[in-house]
């Protein structure tokens, strides 16, 4: 058995769900658009250029729904999937997904955004296994803007990989091959596990890296 794993946003997806999440706020009335935009912006493109501070990135990207009611939240999430995500899940991230599920490879989504905005989005894509930011929670059960355990956010992601397979009973190393789907050169330590890393609609620097090492180009959204 072989080992998959895909970076979701702007690699599976032609978008970033986090980014867009920032934007769909607004829309749903639950911040000034202004103040909003200009924020999320300003973490995105610490993202871009690899100086994000996760944690507070992770506080605003929680701010504006975390204190709403239960049945709120899960509202605009539906409408969030409906409206800003399913008009991007495209036929080419499907079947790249189907191909190593018919393979039957262990498949999993490993990705910095939130599990709260990404599970919808993993079982649309019909992936069980979502590793994603997880999102520290009151004994109430109310997301407190903080994250839990070890985000999955560039060197995290390995760790967080390694410690999925050990509940398994199984280590990166058992598998002959190992495919890594990325976008982005915050996900070089990731890439870097795998046997057959894959730079999938690649950023400016990871098509450069790409190019150096001989690693495979992937414009899915070509």
């Amino acid at each position: 058995m072989n080992l998959c794993l895909f970076d979701l946003d702007l690699t599976l997806l032609p978008i970033d769900s986090d980014h867009a999440w920032g934007d769909f706020v607004v829309t749903l009335g639950w911040a000034r658009a202004e103040a909003q935009r200009a924020e999320n912006d300003r973490f995105y493109a610490q993202y871009q250029d690899g100086t994000l501070d996760i944690a507070a990135y992770v506080e605003f990207a929680t701010r504006a729904w975390r204190d709403r009611p239960a049945a709120e939240q899960q509202a605009g999430r539906d409408r969030f999937m409906r409206e800003a995500i399913a008009p991007h899940l495209r036929s080419e991230a499907f079947e790249l997904v189907r191909r190593h599920q018919r393979d039957d490879d262990f498949v999993a989504i490993v990705t910095a955004t939130n599990e709260w905005v990404t599970r919808p989005i993993a079982e649309a894509f019909g992936i069980e296994t979502l590793i994603a930011v997880e999102l520290e929670r009151s004994a109430a059960g109310q997301v407190t803007g903080r994250i839990r355990g070890v985000p999955s956010f560039r060197e995290g992601k390995v760790e967080r990989v390694a410690q999925w397979l050990a509940g398994r009973g199984r280590r990166v190393q058992d598998f002959e091959r190992v495919s890594v789907y990325s976008d982005s050169i915050n996900d070089l330590p990731l890439l870097e596990l795998a046997t057959h890393p894959v730079a999938t609609n690649p950023s400016p620097p990871l098509a450069a890296l790409a190019g150096e090492r001989g690693w495979p180009i992937l414009n899915l959204f070509a």
